[in-house]
């Protein structure tokens, strides 16, 4: 499957943890979806907060590319579809690398005057150690950091052409699936945008009606 093009997927526009023996695997090249969830589901920092998501992301991009095929910004979490770069498998490393920016970025932020951003949910798990658990590299063990992202992610390797038009329409619908908008092509953090303007979203997605969609 051909990688997508460079360009900005938010633009305009968690699932359980799994065993800590646990192995992921690993298909250089593969086509991969992702559920990447908050720590405190029901915030919406990460709409509010989106530049910090997208700024993550377009570094972590620069310095390990990887195809985005599709990808829709939720406010407590994220599904996306990825195709790695011929040869590499390491789609850990780049989540993590997204996830420690975006906690930095918004850390740093709330150290500056003047910044009063709108309260986390109060309920969030204390993450003891991690380097990748949404928490500064080199953190101590005893300093009680509170997390910011779940510790571990969802994946699904894509199979062949079907399962992958499935979780790209999966990532298109998501909004939709939980009530913020009435079509998919409403909720404006989602790679639908881009697709449209590439000419790969049928017309229905878009919110229109194909002629003789209904008969005479």
């Amino acid at each position: 499957m051909a990688q997508a093009g460079i360009d900005d997927p938010l633009t305009n526009g968690a699932q359980g943890g799994a065993m800590s023996d646990y192995l992921r695997p690993r298909a250089p090249g593969a086509s991969v979806f992702f559920t990447v969830a908050l720590a405190g589901r029901g915030s919406d920092l990460l709409v509010r907060e989106v530049g910090r998501l997208r700024a993550a992301v377009a570094v972590t991009r620069a310095e390990r590319p990887f195809g985005i095929d599709a990808w829709v910004v939720m406010p407590d979490h994220v599904h996306a579809v990825w195709t790695l770069p011929e040869g590499d498998a390491d789609y850990s490393v780049r989540w993590g690398a997204i996830k420690a920016r975006f906690t930095m970025s918004l850390r740093r932020a709330e150290r500056r005057p003047g910044f009063s951003p709108a309260p986390l949910p109060t309920e969030l798990p204390v993450v003891r150690s991690g380097r990748y658990a949404g928490l500064k590299p080199g953190l101590r063990v005893g300093k009680r950091e509170q997390a910011i992202w779940q510790r571990r992610f969802w994946e699904h390797h894509i199979r062949d052409e079907a399962d992958f038009a499935a979780h790209v329409r999966y990532c298109w619908i998501n909004p939709v699936k939980h009530g913020f908008v009435e079509r998919a092509v409403d909720w404006p953090y989602s790679s639908i945008h881009r697709d449209i303007r590439s000419g790969r979203v049928e017309p229905e997605w878009c919110g229109e009606v194909p002629e003789g969609a209904f008969g005479e």
